[in-house]
């Protein structure tokens, strides 16, 4: 082992060039990868899933850290090439996003940024994963974790019922081979205590900000699609619920709620409910 960022880079790039239609801006900043390392605290009794190892900067210090590593990476070049370099690393070769994942409780990675939605979605629907450390761009980042009201919208509201958001180091586009147009910035994220009634404030709030501009009061009267996935709802009694809502809160667009005003009109449909027995 103890090989550089660069030189793992060098060598999947003497076999092929990158491929631009996967996002592939490898990190060769040893900086960068020291700090990730120290935000996700890895020991041997941790099991990690890694997005898109590429060239293998970051799997080399994630198999040195004593931890189980397992990877997944959609790139045929780039899995001939990290069997090569790591034989004995589980390897899954296929997309992150349609492939069965082994069991783990972190994921670390630098992650190709055309995914990071859909990414995090996944990780959310798997209670085990509890640690997150990922590279994702900074506007990115930024909506993720709602650090202004400007960053409101439906991504950062709904993850923050799964989990505590941090950015961590911004990252320019001089740590990567070949550069992208855009910053970086680091996040880690740990699983908190799902509050009461998440389910139905994503769903409102995902359908708030489908019409941004309309005040709640229009876009919520009509039930939410899958409404009756939640034990103890259908489109009838949310219909009755909101019909009963008197709350100022109806007045204005989403972007003008914060989370605690989204589990406040929760909470209140919910008590009708239950009310109506």
């Amino acid at each position: 082992m103890g090989r550089t960022a660069r030189e793992l880079i060098d060598g999947l790039r003497s076999v092929q060039a990158n491929d631009k239609s996967l996002g592939q801006h490898f990190l060769h900043d040893e900086g960068v990868l020291n700090r990730t390392m120290e935000l996700a605290q890895l020991s041997k009794s941790d099991k990690v899933l890694e997005v898109g190892p590429g060239p293998g900067v970051l799997t080399e210090k994630i198999i040195n850290s004593g931890a189980e590593l397992f990877a997944v990476e959609i790139d045929e070049g780039a899995c001939e090439h990290l069997r090569s370099n790591f034989p004995k690393m589980n390897l899954i070769q296929g997309d992150v996003l349609k492939v069965d994942w082994p069991e783990v409780n972190k994921v670390v990675a630098n992650i190709p940024y055309q995914i990071s939605s859909p990414l995090i979605d996944k990780i959310t629907r798997i209670p085990a994963i509890k640690t997150v450390v990922i590279l994702v761009q900074e506007e990115f980042a930024q909506r993720l974790v709602v650090e202004t009201v400007a960053d409101r919208g439906s991504l950062g509201l709904c993850t923050a019922l799964d989990w505590k958001s941090v950015m961590d180091r911004r990252v320019g586009s001089h740590c990567f081979i070949p550069a992208p147009k855009v910053n970086s910035r680091l996040i880690m994220m740990e699983r908190i205590e799902i509050p009461e009634g998440a389910k139905l404030a994503k769903m409102l709030i995902r359908q708030g900000f489908g019409q941004r501009r309309k005040k709640l009061r229009n876009t919520l009267a009509k039930a939410p699609k899958r409404i009756n996935r939640i034990n103890g709802w259908h489109s009838s009694a949310y219909r009755a619920a909101f019909e009963s809502l008197d709350s100022s809160l109806l007045e204005r667009r989403p972007e003008e709620l914060d989370l605690a005003d989204w589990l406040e009109l929760v909470k209140r449909l919910t008590d009708f409910v239950q009310a109506m027995g």
